[in-house]
């Protein structure tokens, strides 16, 4: 390990792959217990015995809750309880178990509780492998306003011992001038924001000259804005985080991926399923988070990504995610009818021959053209038809269907795939 190389910051970091499997498995049954307990997840759980959900194949046995189903199981209980019954949090009127400190709304809307525990959403660990320490004065550019993004990076920062000037988002002049007065050590916000202010300080001869890191998400931070960034000074990195889950993965000064939080299990699907999909191909993310306060399981975040092979450069020692890759949810509308990614997986399904499939659409609005690629080693006469026969029955639509060799099709998670000349 390098100099340059932030140290890893607890030995959870450092542990052996074994040591740190049986750890999430052992903590894995309890937090089921604690679902379980909830009246939102009484039903989806009548069945399951916490104590054997305790390997990665019988954590595949609970079905995957998606954004969008989190979403409308809190509407239907709006005015009643904003958390759909799937949280231990909340206050007197909910007669919730334990108070939460706050409450946020993020685009949906979906409500998200907090509880009173140091670090909350885990971002210690993030802002700690960017080079962040105690004694530092953060920056935070993201928003203080209904979503809990400024909150997760500022009980991180306070949880090693920074102090925080909660910027927020926009008045850019303001920003600036309290940069100039305050000095700050580093920035959390967004790439653009944080470039948005760079370029204004420019502009007017503004020097900065302590700011040297910074910790960036909630959007792509594509590599030639690190180097943009680093002619500028300042050494940034990303966290992949959300609103509902607090840190999933974060860089590292390896830049080689990002690193998985010690408090998640991670499993990738094949868009549309919640069947794992293999090491290093691109599917969705689904994370189960160790919270018995918010127990979370099996949640479908709709990004994409991958598996990278082999520990971080670093010393690190957990699984490492290629970072966020797209978006998992790829419906898409032909001729007045919904396609979406789980009709695909059932067709391959139905036809154990098949491996993987992406289905292609062409062609001008309301004149499309639908084909299903399909990999498959096998010679199985009559394959061909058959697919494109449970294409039909599972659509209601016809598409013609291509057969490819093991390996043919690009690994990039894309299920559908729209090609079609909307305007």
């Amino acid at each position: 390990m390098t100099a340059t190389m932030h140290s890893p910051w607890d030995r959870l970091e450092t542990r052996s792959a074994d040591e740190r499997e049986t750890a999430l498995l052992s903590a894995l049954p309890s937090v089921v217990q604690a679902a379980k307990a909830l009246p939102g997840w009484a039903a989806s759980l009548a069945d399951i015995d916490p104590a054997a959900i305790n390997t990665r194949a019988a954590l595949t046995a609970l079905p995957v809750l998606r954004k969008n189903e989190l979403q409308a199981l809190q509407q239907a209980e709006s005015g009643n309880d904003p958390f759909a019954g799937l949280s231990a949090l909340g206050w007197r009127r909910l007669g919730a178990a334990r108070r939460a400190r706050r409450v946020f709304q993020s685009p949906g809307p979906i409500y998200e509780p907090e509880s009173a525990a140091t670090d909350y959403w885990r971002a210690a660990r993030a802002l700690h492998a960017a080079g962040f320490a105690a004694g530092d004065l953060v920056h935070n550019s993201f928003s203080y306003h209904l979503t809990p993004g400024a909150w997760i990076m500022e009980s991180g920062a306070q949880a090693l011992g920074c102090t925080v000037f909660p910027g927020g988002v926009g008045n850019s002049e303001l920003q600036l001038q309290a940069m100039r007065d305050l000095q700050p050590d580093g920035y959390v916000g967004t790439p653009s924001f944080l470039r948005i202010l760079l370029e204004k300080a420019e502009q007017i001869q503004l020097a900065l000259p302590g700011l040297k890191k910074a910790l960036l998400s909630g959007e792509a931070f594509p590599a030639a804005l690190r180097d943009w960034l680093a002619q500028r000074g300042v050494q940034a990195y990303q966290a992949y985080a959300t609103a509902d889950l607090g840190l999933v993965a974060y860089e590292t000064s390896a830049r080689e991926g990002l690193v998985l939080d010690e408090g998640v299990i991670l499993e990738i699907v094949r868009p549309g399923t919640g069947d794992p999909v293999p090491e290093g191909e691109v599917g969705e993310l689904v994370v189960t988070v160790l919270n018995l306060d918010y127990p979370l399981l099996r949640f479908g975040t709709g990004d994409l990504s991958a598996v990278l092979p082999g520990p971080c450069p670093t010393g690190r020692t957990n699984t490492r995610i290629k970072g966020w890759m797209g978006r998992a949810d790829q419906t898409a509308k032909v001729r007045g009818m919904f396609v979406h990614p789980s009709q695909i997986a059932e067709v391959l399904k139905r036809h154990p021959e098949a491996s993987r499939a992406r289905l292609v659409v062409e062609g001008e609005m309301a004149n499309d053209r639908m084909t299903l690629h399909v990999e498959s080693s096998s010679s199985t006469p009559g394959l061909q038809e058959a697919l494109a026969h449970s294409l039909r029955e599972l659509t209601k639509l016809r598409g013609d269907v291509v057969l490819h060799a093991p390996g043919a099709l690009a690994n990039d998670g894309r299920v559908i795939e729209d090609l079609r000349k909307l305007g």
